[in-house]
């Protein structure tokens, strides 16, 4: 397909949503060609990435105009007026970001306060809370190590942002590839325990924002199973199939030794029934002479 053409079914599409009502424009838009489904797709991703930058007051039918007049070669705003606007609007959306992260610190920081003085919850030096959900005897875990675990994060709300449970699939990663809480909580575990973490944003993505789902300044809460420490397995495998060779041949030892044994006695109860006999046809001997010398006399 050629270029050319694509703009012209892209300009189609934004003229015809700026001529009408936005909406009522959307619902009757036919969806069926590939050129159509591309134009769509285009006004699909420059949506979604608005809705991500949250910003308000966006309008689609200025969105529109404008992919419209860019396509028809004009425009109808000098650059300078449309810095002054992105700037103004950056500012804005700037302080709003500044003004609810400060609120979502402070928000994580009374929760943390609050937690520590739950049964259970211990409080480390680094200010990493945590708390022994199931306790195991397994071997812990050392920085260099990678680890294979089931986790499920939240936010203090208890909303969801990620989860390998609700995924099915257990992750595999270094000990020190994740953020600053994991990698302490992960070497206090022993393979076999589940933890709840309380992660402080500043053991967390701080005031950065990893994803829409996580605010920046978040204090994150994760429940964590560690399954095993990866290569460990092997060694462990390595280690039952020999001790189960060496169990099989103390068995095999075992049966000869009991086998011979068994023999040995067998011989010597046929030799003793050998003795026995003999024993009994010289009585009978001795007896018979012994009546004998007696009819003599």
């Amino acid at each position: 397909m050629k270029l050319k053409h694509l703009a012209a079914v892209v300009a189609v599409a934004t003229l015809t949503l700026t001529g009408c009502d936005n909406k009522a424009a959307a619902d009757k838009v036919e969806l069926k060609t590939p050129e159509q489904k591309v134009s769509y797709g285009i006004g699909l991703g420059l949506g979604k990435n608005i809705k991500d930058d949250g910003i308000d007051g966006i309008s689609p039918q200025a969105v529109a105009a404008g992919m419209a007049d860019a396509l028809a070669g004009k425009q109808r705003l000098d650059d300078e007026e449309l810095q002054k606007a992105f700037t103004f609007v950056q500012e804005r959306e700037l302080e709003r970001a500044n003004a609810l992260n400060d609120e979502t610190a402070k928000a994580g920081k009374a929760f943390l306060a609050e937690n520590a003085k739950r049964e259970g919850v211990i409080t480390t030096e680094s200010g990493l809370q945590y708390k022994v959900l199931v306790k195991a005897d397994g071997k812990q875990p050392k920085a260099s190590d990678t680890v294979r675990v089931h986790y499920e994060g939240t936010l203090t709300d208890g909303s969801v942002f990620d989860s390998s449970v609700e995924r099915g699939e257990p992750v595999e990663f270094p000990v020190m590839a994740v953020i600053p809480g994991w990698v302490e909580a992960l070497q206090l575990m022993h393979v076999g325990e589940k933890y709840q973490l309380f992660v402080p944003s500043d053991l967390a993505y701080g005031p950065t924002s990893p994803t829409p789902a996580i605010p920046a300044n978040s204090t994150l809460v994760f429940e964590v199973e560690l399954l095993a420490i990866v290569g460990d397995e092997s060694a462990s495998l390595s280690a039952i199939d020999t001790l189960e060779d060496a169990a099989e041949a103390a068995g095999t030892a075992a049966g000869e030794i009991a086998g011979k044994t068994v023999k040995a006695a067998t011989d010597a109860a046929t030799e003793a029934a050998a003795l026995a006999e003999k024993a009994k046809e010289a009585a009978a001997a001795a007896l018979e002479e012994a009546l004998s010398e007696e009819s003599d006399n």
